[in-house]
């Protein structure tokens, strides 16, 4: 499973991501901002608490932030179908905390990375720190021209501070009859042959069509049911 730094990062990696908080009228809110430091805690943000940023955070405690890395943008061909490069995306949801100036400054003396918050709590003294400290994510891997392996998609899913996380792919059950339809459908390479067939979720888009062609109804789906 990533490790707080690992996931800190690829999110540094992308640079400026989307962050989505509650708006607090029932509805939700995003910007471009970042990380700026990580430790065993978790990772860190900054803004100033005269922001609605700062406000939806404190009142909702709730973050959610994703981001891409591609080597070249998405091109279309002469019928419209796109042709994406090698990337990937990460996304990260969780809970997020206040830090107290004591906090900050006792952090900053460990940690490097606090040197850009002193700088700018010393220049906009309403400079504020949180820290998201519980939540899951993922890493979505993808070259779906298989341009680099044999297969499109390596997801990998991972949790800390109290977090947990649903694994990828739906399931198949011992309703499986070995006829091979999920396996003829499946374009990601994320089916195995056994009794029963079994999904190899870090390979699985989710994409449907192997509860889609099931005659046993043996693929179970997170989203829905053949009942």
């Amino acid at each position: 499973m990533l490790t707080i730094p690992e996931v800190y990062d690829l999110f540094d990696q992308i640079g400026c991501c989307s962050f989505a908080t509650l708006d607090g009228r029932g509805g939700v809110d995003s910007r471009i901002a970042h990380f700026f430091a990580c430790d065993e805690e978790g990772l860190y943000l900054r803004t100033m608490d005269v922001k609605p940023f700062y406000r939806q955070l404190v009142e909702g405690g709730k973050l959610s932030v994703c981001g891409e890395k591609t080597a070249a943008p998405c091109s279309w061909d002469d019928d419209n179908m796109p042709h994406f490069q090698p990337g990937f995306m990460v996304r990260v949801s969780g809970d997020v905390r206040l830090l107290t100036r004591e906090e900050v400054t006792e952090k900053a003396a460990a940690n490097p990375q606090f040197n850009v918050t002193i700088y700018d709590i010393n220049k906009y003294p309403e400079t504020r720190v949180l820290v998201l400290h519980s939540a899951w994510g993922e890493l979505y891997d993808y070259d779906f021209n298989m341009v680099h392996r044999d297969h499109k998609i390596l997801r990998e899913r991972f949790a800390w501070g109290g977090a947990t996380f649903e694994t990828p792919g739906p399931s198949i059950t011992d309703a499986c009859i070995e006829c091979g339809a999920c396996a003829d459908a499946c374009t990601h390479k994320a089916i195995v042959p056994g009794s029963p067939y079994a999904i190899l979720g870090e390979r699985c888009d989710e994409c449907g069509n192997c509860y889609h062609v099931c005659p046993a109804g043996a693929v179970i789906s997170k989203g829905v049911s053949k009942d």
